[in-house]
């Protein structure tokens, strides 16, 4: 399995970049550091900065949802890991928030590099706010880029990240707005033998050849 090359944005299907890097919970390498776990990184284009501020305090919010589902956290900042700490120190003061997940410090901009988080055009030393959905392999399933001005919504990180698992699991696709409990898409049939199997399938909402709904067993509570 191949890298994506450094400095192009890595992408899905492609091996996450491995690095070894300094974050506030010591230094880590990343393939060893996910421990066969789903990951969702994000970068902040720097530290004190105010919408990075409101994210990093609602993904610490919505931690427990990410550790729910098996994944782990971990941001990055093109800061040193004196600032992070001091950053994360004045977060737990003024917003009352505990950043429990690693944040890493890029201060020579490496990391950042590997995952194409600098688009020169919005700004030449801050990276953009990119977030990578990484399954257990490694392998890069989602990204999503956001411009330096604009926050990310975090329940769509999550729904996201739910739809990624949903797919793995099941070898389905996900409609638009989904959410869990609602009907996933079975794939279209590839022959004409497929087909005849699937409209003869009575656990399937049928709408087109092309087309069919069905509901995923409701997880146990």
């Amino acid at each position: 399995m191949s890298e994506a090359v450094s400095g192009a944005i890595p992408r899905i299907g492609e091996v996450a970049p491995d690095f070894v890097a300094e974050t506030t919970q010591g230094v880590i390498k990343f393939s060893e550091w996910q421990g066969g776990k789903w990951v969702v990184l994000f970068s902040h284009p720097a530290d004190f900065t105010p919408v990075c501020t409101t994210e990093l305090a609602e993904f610490a919010r919505k931690n427990d949802e990410f550790a729910k589902r098996d994944a782990k956290l971990i941001g990055l900042s093109i800061d040193s890991i004196h600032s992070h700490m001091a950053w994360l120190q004045n977060i737990k003061e003024r917003l009352g928030v505990e950043i429990p997940y690693p944040l890493i410090a890029d201060i020579d901009m490496k990391v950042a590099q590997k995952f194409g988080m600098l688009h020169p055009e919005a700004s030449s030393t801050a990276t953009v706010r990119a977030v990578f959905f990484i399954n257990p392999d490694r392998k890069v399933q989602a990204l999503v880029y956001y411009p330096l001005t604009n926050g990310r919504n975090i329940d769509e990180v999550i729904r996201l990240l739910d739809s990624l698992q949903t797919s793995a699991k099941h070898s389905v696709a996900t409609p638009a707005n989904w959410r869990p409990g609602d009907k996933v898409i079975i794939p279209p049939p590839r022959n004409v033998e497929a087909l005849q199997q699937r409209m003869a399938r009575t656990d399937m909402e049928h709408v087109d050849f092309y087309l069919g709904f069905k509901q995923l067993e409701k997880p146990s509570s």
